[in-house]
């Protein structure tokens, strides 16, 4: 098995307490029936910077909103599992990315 990285584009967070309640519930669903899958639920993200080759630092303009990373037997199946992901309701889209170790 191997690992994927899921990258959430997009989307925004729901405005008030039933809303959040009601996504965080969809969350814990999907990781529960993900069962092992799940390596690393991740989390949202609020910030990011950009560093270009020569040293500079700046805003970043196309950064993810946030990441989890499963298990899957392939790129494939990873998808598969990836087309419930909650953020997908809420307007994000979702980039799978299979990793390898490296060191």
């Amino acid at each position: 098995m191997a690992n994927f990285l899921l990258t959430y584009h997009g989307g925004g967070m729901p405005e008030g307490e039933e809303a959040q309640a009601q996504v965080m519930h969809a969350w814990n669903e999907w990781f529960g029936a993900l069962g092992d899958a799940v390596v690393d639920g991740g989390n949202p993200i609020s910030k990011s910077r950009a560093i270009s080759p020569d040293g500079s630092v700046m805003d970043a303009t196309s950064a993810p909103t946030g990441y989890s990373i499963l298990k899957a037997d392939s790129l494939d199946a990873a998808v598969e599992l990836s087309k419930g992901c909650p953020v997908l309701a809420g307007g994000a889209s979702v980039l799978v990315s299979e990793t390898f170790p490296a060191m």
